[in-house]
């Protein structure tokens, strides 16, 4: 399975479970994942689950979570592994990010794709051959 960009769990989560006010992100979100080739990795789809089950408003059931996994699996998954944690390391380190944002990165990397969509990280930042873009500015 090939890849263009890799979505970050915020993404994922607005597509899932944004209501109301997040309305417009989910639109947006529900659009990327439509539209594009995506990735993400084994801690993205942790942090979806949890933050869809216990941690917004409303949240889904833990079925309804685990449909979305599913459907998510379908796509390429950059498992967790030494390799990555090392490369995770290296690049907080480099770029100043936090472990679990540059563990992101490096599953961006891993999967080989140019565009990260995530709100987390600085908007149009390179991290070496990864781009961060949030596709929620409305610039």
């Amino acid at each position: 399975m090939n890849a263009s960009c890799f979505m970050d769990t915020n993404v994922l989560v607005y597509a899932a479970a944004g209501r109301g006010a997040e309305d417009r992100k989910r639109l947006r979100a529900l659009d990327l994942l439509e539209e594009a080739e995506f990735g993400t990795s084994g801690q993205v789809l942790q942090e979806f689950f949890v933050t869809v089950t216990r941690k917004i408003k409303v949240p889904l059931s833990r079925r309804d979570a685990a449909e979305w996994i599913d459907r998510l699996a379908l796509r390429p998954v950059i498992p967790v592994d030494a390799s990555l944690v090392k490369s995770a390391i290296y690049l907080s380190e480099r770029f100043v990010l936090s472990h679990w944002d540059a563990a992101i990165v490096a599953a961006a990397q891993a999967l080989g794709v140019s565009t990260l969509y995530t709100e987390d990280i600085s908007h149009g930042q390179a991290y070496g051959p990864v781009r961060a873009v949030n596709p929620f500015r409305d610039d």
